[in-house]
C-alpha cells in the first residue's frame, strides 16, 4: 500500500469553490453530501472523507492512485454548478484522539500546503483551471511531485474546459456506462458521444485515469 514508507499516509483536504454565493446553499450542501458518500462507498479509504465547518472536507486513502482518482470523481460530482480545490499529501499522521477523532502531523501539513498551492495556481491567469495539487512532506520519501502535480494540471485543464454534456460523458464513462446509455439519457446520437470523446480530450483523461490509478504509495 506505502512501498516507500510504511507509516506515511495519503491524506486529502478540500473545500468547495464560491458555495457561499449560491442562491441555495441547501441544494449546494445535499449534493455535497451525496458527492462525498458515493467517493466513499467507491474507495473506501481507512479514514472515510468527512465534511466539516466551511464546506471543507477530508479523509485518509489507501494510496496515492486511489486519492488522485477520488478527487477526480468528486470534483466531477458536483461540476457544474459548484467546483472544488483538493490537496493530496503524503507523510505521516498522528491520532490525538479517537472520540472525537483528532489528527494532526506532516500528512496532513502537506495536504494544507497543496491546498495553498492550488490557491497560488488561482491568482495566476494561465493556471486557475488547476484544483488539484500534490505535495509530500519533507522528511517522508514519496512518489515524485513533479510528476505526480504535471499529470494533475493536464487532467484540471481539460475537465475544467468541458462543456456540461462533455462533463456528463466523462462522468458516466468513469461510472463504466455504456456510450449508447450515455447518448440516450443526453437525448444525442451514439456518435456524437464518440466523437466529444476524442475531440474534447476526454479519452486521454480515462487513460490518465487508469495509469495513475497504478500509482504505488
Amino acid at each position: 500500500m506505502r512501498d516507500m514508507k510504511s507509516d506515511a499516509s495519503v491524506t486529502v483536504i478540500g473545500d468547495l469553490v464560491g458555495s457561499r454565493r449560491s442562491e441555495d446553499r441547501a441544494a449546494v450542501h445535499a449534493r455535497f453530501v451525496k458527492a462525498v458518500d458515493e467517493v466513499n462507498a467507491d474507495f473506501a479509504p481507512p479514514v472515510p472523507l468527512r465534511i466539516g465547518v466551511g464546506d471543507e472536507f477530508q479523509g485518509i486513502f489507501d494510496g496515492l492512485g486511489s486519492a488522485v482518482a477520488a478527487t477526480l470523481r468528486l470534483r466531477l460530482a458536483l461540476l457544474p454548478d459548484v467546483d472544488v480545490r483538493q490537496g493530496i499529501g503524503w507523510g505521516r499522521v498522528q491520532v490525538l484522539s479517537e472520540e472525537p477523532r483528532v489528527e494532526d502531523g506532516p500528512g496532513w501539513w502537506a495536504a494544507r500546503s497543496a491546498i495553498e498551492v492550488v490557491e497560488g495556481y488561482e491568482r495566476k491567469a494561465a493556471l486557475r483551471a488547476v484544483r488539484t495539487a500534490y505535495v509530500a512532506a519533507d522528511d517522508e520519501p514519496g512518489p515524485d511531485e513533479a510528476a505526480i502535480n504535471a499529470a494533475l494540471m493536464t487532467r484540471d485543464q481539460v475537465v475544467s474546459g468541458l462543456s456540461d454534456r462533455s462533463l456528463s460523458v466523462l462522468d458516466g464513462l468513469l461510472r463504466d456506462r455504456q456510450q449508447q446509455e450515455i447518448a440516450d439519457e443526453l437525448g444525442i446520437s451514439p456518435s456524437a458521444v464518440s466523437q466529444r470523446i476524442r475531440a474534447d480530450g476526454i479519452g486521454v483523461v480515462l487513460a490518465a485515469d487508469e495509469l495513475m490509478r497504478r500509482v504505488t504509495g
